[in-house]
């Protein structure tokens, strides 16, 4: 069940989200923690270049709000999309292990590639690349 806080000093901020169903509660989970890395992304460059230039207006306002929505979804759709097919590898292998992380990498690099209309070769690169990278933070989580 994605359950998240919020805490700047004492006062505390929880709440939780159950969907009743196990995978979508992961995907949801990792949705809404992972867009909200994007959008703070975003938030933190419009953020600098409005101070280095010294200058804010309405309209960079606007196009920071959008491109936070735009970059929060996106980046929230990838780690959905990635957490989603890991959870399911896991109940189909009946473990939890390296090799879901692998092939939930390389699903969603695939998938992820080819919703943008890249050539195979790109593709095949975005998942080898998608399930390196996923395999390296397993490895890497497993360490620490």
């Amino acid at each position: 069940m994605p359950r998240a806080g919020l805490s700047a000093g004492s006062p505390k901020v929880d709440f939780v989200i159950d969907t009743g169903n196990p995978l979508l509660n992961r995907t949801v989970d990792g949705f809404l923690k992972i867009g909200a890395v994007g959008v703070c992304k975003v938030a933190a460059e419009d953020a600098f270049e409005c101070l280095h230039k010294g200058s804010v207006s309405k309209n960079k306002l606007e196009e920071t709000l959008k491109n936070m929505c735009k970059e929060g979804a996106y980046w929230g759709t990838v780690a959905g999309l990635y957490v989603g097919v890991e959870y399911g590898v896991e109940k189909i292998r009946g473990r939890y292990d390296w090799k879901n992380a692998l092939i939930g990498g390389i699903v969603s690099g695939a998938i992820i590639s080819a919703a943008g209309n890249n050539k195979m070769d790109k593709v095949a690169k975005d998942a080898i690349t998608g399930g390196a990278i996923a395999t390296a933070v397993d490895f890497i989580n497993y360490l620490t």
